[in-house]
This record gives C-alpha cells, sequence and structure tokens, in this order.
C-alpha cells in the first residue's frame, strides 16, 4: 500500500494510522505524514467531536456505512489509528489515486 499506516487486519478490515489536523476550513487528506495520513476536519477536539467527524470522513471516503469506521486507539491525541471494516482493495486503491497518496 506504499506505507506502514495502512495495513490489512488478519479479519479483513482496513487500519490506518492517521495524524488528524482539527478545527480545519476544508476537510481533505493532506498526504502522508511519516508513515500516517494527515488529515484535516472540521470539527473541533472537544467530546469526541473530531474522532466522530474523522470516522465520518473516512467511511464516506471509502464508500461504507459510517458505523463500520472507528477510532481504535489515540482518542485524545492527533495521532490515532481507526479501523474500517467493509473496505475492499478496490476501494482503498480508489481512495489512494483520488486523493494522490
Amino acid at each position: 500500500m506504499g506505507s506502514d499506516g495502512a495495513q490489512w487486519s488478519d479479519d479483513g478490515a482496513l487500519i490506518l494510522t492517521v495524524r488528524a489536523q482539527p478545527r480545519a476550513s476544508k476537510e481533505r487528506v493532506m498526504g502522508w505524514h511519516g508513515q500516517q495520513i494527515k488529515i484535516a476536519l472540521n470539527a473541533p477536539p472537544v467530546d469526541g467531536a473530531a474522532n466522530q467527524a474523522l470516522c465520518h470522513f473516512l467511511a464516506k471516503q471509502l464508500g461504507v456505512s459510517k458505523g463500520a469506521a472507528a477510532v481504535i486507539s489515540g482518542e485524545k491525541s492527533r495521532e490515532k489509528r481507526v479501523r474500517i471494516d467493509g473496505v475492499s482493495t478496490a476501494d482503498w486503491e480508489t481512495f489512494v489515486q483520488r486523493w494522490g497518496l
């Protein structure tokens, strides 16, 4: 996949290592930040709003339901691991191409 920041789990879920940038003017993928995908989010880092926005953004971009994405570590950090169920390799490749990763 080009970086250690994106891996497939044994049960087929996509695990992404993400660096979140809350309170951005526009939600978008900003590229690789080391081995993390840097993602700008509109939401502030208050009461889990940025985590929820991150999950919704990734789910929408990867063509899965909102409930398929969950932060599995780093809830209170900019550096997070997100598990996304139901992503096909074709959906991941489309995401990579769309965002120039």
